[in-house]
C-alpha cells in the first residue's frame, strides 16, 4: 500500500486560491447578489375613487397610471368593487397622471361614458388621494 505525502499539487492549490481570492474580493466590491436588479424602493402613494355621472361610485373601470413626463402607462389596474384604487408609486417628488380607461366599458344604464384624466404630485412618502369623475 502507497501513502500519498501530498494529496493536493501545488498547482491545484494556488489556482484554487486565486479563484477564491478572486471570489472574495468580487463580493466586497459589488456588494449586491449577482444577478439582483437594483429596483427602486416605493416613495409614496396613490389612492382614489372612480365616480360615475351620477355620483356613485363605478367597479371594475380600468385605471392607469404613468409618469408625466411618459407617454406609456406603467402601472394599470381595475376599480374593485366600492370603485377604489390604489398604487405604490416609486419617484419622489413626481407629478403622475392617473387616467380612466373607457373603451369596452358598459356602464350600468348602457350609456358611453368619457374617459377621465388627473394629474397628481407625490412628495416623499406621502399618501395621494385623488377621485376619477367620469361624465356622459
Amino acid at each position: 500500500m502507497i501513502i500519498r505525502e501530498r494529496m493536493f499539487s501545488p498547482v491545484r492549490f494556488s489556482l484554487a486560491c486565486v479563484r477564491a481570492g478572486l471570489f472574495i474580493l468580487l463580493m466586497i466590491l459589488h456588494p449586491r447578489p449577482l444577478g439582483a436588479s437594483k429596483k427602486e424602493q416605493p416613495c409614496g402613494v396613490i389612492s382614489g375613487t372612480v365616480w360615475g355621472p351620477d355620483d356613485h361610485e363605478l367597479p371594475g373601470v380600468k385605471i392607469k397610471i404613468r409618469s408625466a413626463r411618459d407617454k406609456k402607462a406603467h402601472w394599470e389596474m381595475y376599480s374593485d368593487r366600492r370603485g377604489e384604487f390604489w398604487q405604490a408609486v416609486s419617484a419622489c417628488g413626481a407629478d403622475y397622471i392617473v387616467s380612466a380607461d373607457t373603451k369596452g366599458y358598459k356602464a350600468p344604464d348602457g350609456k358611453r361614458l368619457q374617459p377621465a384624466e388627473v394629474t397628481v404630485h407625490v412628495d416623499s412618502r406621502e399618501h395621494a388621494q385623488t377621485g376619477l369623475h367620469l361624465k356622459y
